[in-house]
């Protein structure tokens, strides 16, 4: 028992030999090889339109709506650690907006947001994240409770809470939120604009939380080795309900982001970005089938396909073209990453 334990651990963390080292090794080379890329993009761009890349403008821009994709495809990612998949994420992040929206009106009544101050803003972000994780627990429970396969689940779910938005609004969007909120999504601190900074912190913890915890290490071992995860005495169960709360709350925190970006909140609003996290996370060297998944990759991932989109439209390239280069450059590096994994093995 203690030796299957033990092997169990280091295959999770990739402290032990063999499939353990692997793990490390590919996930290392898999963010020098974004890192590389991003740098081939700057490097691209920069030759092609000087002046307008480099701008402060433009770096400023992406700083301030690249991290909802980056905590979406954070989110999407630690579905995938236990092998499962949230198609929900995007539902849940417009309900939460809305939820926060909602209540403001509420809150204001006939004299209007404005008048609503940090008290209030602080009140609908913790709404939003409460939304979040409710939403969350209701994915675990159908999937480790019911045994529902987690994409059908998702999928089921992510439709009820685009329907519980559009309930609440009527269909139109919300418009109008508290200064206090669109602060959130539009301020700065030192010149650095806030979304960023909140983006900065949330990954540092997600990447202490999911690299340096048990928690993390029973979320990998769990993808791994399920076996070796029921004789190390890990509830399953109670994990996956844990990931999938974890992933409503990041879900809801990237739709707080969004509606105080564009003061204002809708049931369709980013509904893109599901494939864009699925693909980016299966980008970042992310396993589909659970065990293997890292935030910095996923950051790298979202920074490599903002750069290239970015230069596209700079030379006013088609959306529809940025479309398919995007798509073109996600498939030829996860095709890439596919042959240097079983060269490894």
């Amino acid at each position: 028992m203690m030796k299957g334990n033990t092997r169990g651990t280091e295959a999770a963390d990739g402290k032990g030999s063999g499939p353990g080292r692997f793990l490390i090794r590919a996930r290392a080379d898999t963010n020098i090889q974004l890192g590389i890329i991003c740098i081939l993009i700057i490097i691209l761009m920069t030759a092609l339109q000087p002046r307008m890349f480099l701008s402060s403008y433009n770096f400023e821009s992406m700083a301030f709506f690249m991290p909802e994709l980056v905590l979406l495809s954070i989110a999407m990612m630690i579905a995938m650690l236990t092998g499962g998949i949230d198609l929900s994420i995007v539902g849940v992040a417009n309900l939460a907006g809305i939820a926060a929206g909602t209540l403001f009106g509420f809150l204001a009544g006939e004299a209007g947001v404005g008048g609503l101050g940090t008290g209030a803003v602080i009140l609908g972000v913790g709404v939003g994240l409460i939304v979040g994780v409710l939403a969350g627990l209701v994915n675990g429970l159908l999937i480790s409770g019911l045994k529902i396969t987690p994409i059908l689940a998702t999928l089921g779910t992510g439709q009820v809470f685009i329907g519980l938005c559009v309930v609440l609004t009527g269909g139109p969007a919300i418009v109008g939120f508290p200064s206090g909120w669109t602060w959130i999504g539009n301020g700065k601190i030192a010149s650095i604009p806030v979304p960023f900074l909140l983006f900065v912190v949330l990954c540092v913890a997600l990447a202490l939380l999911l690299e340096r915890t048990s928690f993390g290490l029973r979320l990998k071992l769990i993808g791994t080795n399920p076996k070796a995860a029921v004789f190390a005495g890990i509830r399953k169960g109670r994990m996956i309900l844990w990931s999938y709360m974890l992933t409503g709350a990041l879900a809801a925190m990237a739709g707080i982001l969004l509606s105080a970006r564009v003061n204002a909140a809708k049931s369709d609003y980013g509904s893109s970005y599901l494939l864009q996290a699925v693909l980016i996370a299966v980008l970042a060297g992310t396993n589909p089938a659970g065990g293997r998944g890292n935030v910095l990759g996923v950051a790298l991932a979202v920074a490599a396909l903002t750069l290239l989109a970015t230069g596209l439209q700079m030379m006013r390239v088609s959306n529809h073209l940025i479309d398919f280069v995007w798509g073109a450059f996600l498939i030829a590096v996860i095709a890439l990453n596919s042959l240097s994994a079983r060269k490894g093995l």
